[in-house]
């Protein structure tokens, strides 16, 4: 397939500008982007690598978004944002050294959680809550161990940032929501440094869907801001559960066999 068809770039910048608006708010936007990718002819690794580039574009735009509105506290995240780019690297490394297969097993289940805790708690309140770990530990060690899953699995990276600083950090929705989008450019940064050394980005498509990320994270970043938790709640729940099914939906997913092997399926 020519990869460079303006039909194509088109279709595949509109998809990004969706994703883009859905990741700036909740997250979850791969759901739209790596399927598109593959059925735009690319294969597993250049549609993951060209989803990084369109994902830090638009984890970058909304960051950008939210700074002008000064949600994001600089002398904190910053820590944060450098342990998880470095860890996002390093994920990124070990991604063909290790198997998937438990993080398939495991993740679904985790994200499952997590639209229950979101949608049944009040965790996700407009105002701060007091901290329950210091910054230095949080960098240290919850973003770091969170940037290393986004650069070597993925799926609902912005959803475990997003829980690890409402429940550890105790920030308000939307000021949760900004240092999510800054620790997710941060890693997705860091893991897209290896694939473009490595030459897997498929630039022609990756940077249409670039510009696309960056307009729809812009617009996405600006419903956050005027509709704050009242939209991001039930969005972040929905998005976790759609990529807990996405998940289980593949049937090579091992919790899926496991589960059809329990009831002789």
């Amino acid at each position: 397939m020519d990869l460079v068809q303006p039909e194509l770039l088109a279709t595949m910048f509109a998809v990004a500008a969706l994703a883009g608006a859905f990741d700036a708010i909740a997250g979850g936007g791969g759901l739209l982007t790596v399927p598109a990718l593959l059925l735009a002819g690319l294969d597993p690794v250049g549609a993951l690598a060209t989803n990084k580039l369109q994902g830090a574009f638009g984890s970058v735009s909304s960051t950008l978004a939210f700074a002008r509105r000064g949600l994001i506290d600089w002398r904190t995240s910053l820590p944060v944002a450098a342990a998880a780019a470095l860890a996002g690297l390093a994920g990124a490394l070990c991604a063909s050294l290790l198997s998937p297969r438990v993080l398939a097993a495991l993740v679904p289940v985790l994200l499952i959680v997590i639209a229950v805790y979101f949608g049944l708690s009040k965790a996700l309140k407009a105002e701060d809550a007091p901290a329950r770990l210091a910054l230095p530990v949080f960098a240290g060690l919850i973003a770091p161990l969170i940037g290393f899953y986004d650069g070597i699995f993925g799926p609902g990276a912005g959803a475990f940032y997003m829980v690890a600083i409402v429940t550890l950090l105790g920030y308000g929705a939307l000021k949760a929501t900004a240092h999510t989008k800054l620790a997710n450019a941060a890693s997705n940064l860091g893991s897209l440094t290896l694939f473009i050394v490595k030459g897997a980005v498929i630039w022609p498509i990756g940077l249409a869907m670039a510009a696309g990320a960056f307009l729809g994270a812009q617009i996405g970043s600006r419903l956050a801001m005027r509709f704050g938790a009242g939209l991001i709640r039930p969005l972040l729940v929905m998005m976790s559960c759609a990529m807990a099914i996405k998940l289980l939906a593949d049937p090579a997913n091992p919790l899926r066999q496991a589960v059809l092997g329990l009831f002789g399926g």
